[in-house]
């Protein structure tokens, strides 16, 4: 792999904007491509000598460009990321892979058959904290583990997407079975709540039974003004809880018999941006070859269990969502 070809970043909003900036600074942005004039001329006056396009055509033809990065609403994810690997580019793509398994399980595929990288944006599989506690749960610290919690609660004024859900939950699957090293097997139950009375869910509860007998519980939300970002793990001899809220001290181990018991655990490279150590992978990927730790199978294994819950949860009004112009109802209430 020629290490002097570029990554192109597909989608410059709010979080895209981190992912240009990131590339970036490895030095591995050639092009950047999105709709909205403002977002490209904050691109040309921040990052000099970045070609920017409103044509995703400029992408799939250059040459120059050896992967890209999707960063646009979820349930446009399937038709950029196929497209980018019928042209023969690498392909980074933000949660989750696609909104339909079947979709998810196509892209895996196609990117298997043509040798290429199909990596999916869990960011927190690339967190130090993250991997901090799958080492001590794989040297067997916390005994057989019984129970996951992960709850992420935050306020987001934009909400275009097909609900929380599908925003947020793909990090918690992902993160813990992940930590677990085990998959789910099924979704015991999945309820929501949209504050505006549609089935666009803010508030998503989702349990989940994981190989081996484990159960796990997902809470996310858009409208809690005050930020939650907590994942807990029980086993049968002590328990962890990281917290992604504070700058220090996120992960901590209670002794389950020893009431006031607690260890601070340090995480090596807590400092570093888990989102720069996600963009030095893809890249690495990329460059060798290697499968990525979030690939495609991961990606796939995640929107089958979010299909699920979402079945459970909406049903026949499911199918509804797949018409709705999520940025564009959303815009309304804001």
């Amino acid at each position: 792999m020629n290490e002097d070809k570029k990554i192109a970043v597909l989608g410059c909003g709010l979080w895209g904007r981190n992912v240009v900036r990131n590339f970036y600074n490895l030095n591995a942005l050639g092009m950047v491509c999105d709709l909205d004039d403002d977002n490209l001329a904050k691109v040309q006056a921040e990052y000099p000598g970045v070609k920017t396009t409103k044509d995703f055509n400029d992408i799939l033809n250059n040459d120059e460009i050896m992967g890209a990065v999707v960063v646009t609403p979820s349930h446009t994810h399937f038709r950029f990321v196929k497209a980018l690997l019928e042209a023969g580019k690498h392909v980074y793509v933000e949660k989750p892979i696609s909104t339909v398994a079947q979709e998810a399980r196509d892209l895996a595929d196609l990117a298997e058959s043509k040798g290429l990288v199909l990596m999916v944006g869990h960011l927190l599989l690339y967190h130090p904290a993250v991997n901090r506690l799958k080492m001590i749960i794989e040297e067997g610290q916390l005994g057989e583990i019984v129970y996951a919690q992960s709850d992420r609660l935050n306020i987001n004024y934009f909400k275009n997407d097909r609900s929380v859900m599908w925003d947020l939950a793909p990090h918690d699957v992902s993160m813990i079975c992940y930590v677990l090293g085990k998959n789910p097997k099924r979704v015991i139950s999945a309820v929501g709540c949209s504050s505006d009375k549609n089935d666009i869910m803010d508030i998503t509860h989702i349990t989940l039974e994981m190989e081996g007998g484990a159960t796990a519980q997902i809470s996310d939300s858009w409208i809690t003004p005050k930020k939650h970002v907590q994942l807990l793990v029980r086993g049968t001899k002590r328990t962890a809880i990281m917290d992604d809220t504070v700058a220090e001290n996120k992960l901590t181990i209670y002794d389950n018999f020893k009431a006031g018991s607690s260890e601070v655990v340090q995480s090596d490279y807590l400092e570093i941006e888990p989102l720069k150590l996600e963009c030095q992978h893809f890249i690495s990927c990329c460059q060798t070859g290697k499968k990525a730790r979030s690939d495609g199978e991961n990606g796939f294994v995640v929107v089958s269990i979010l299909e699920e819950a979402e079945k459970i949860m909406l049903g026949d009004r499911a199918k509804n969502l797949d018409n709705v112009d999520f940025a564009l109802s959303r815009s309304k209430k804001i």
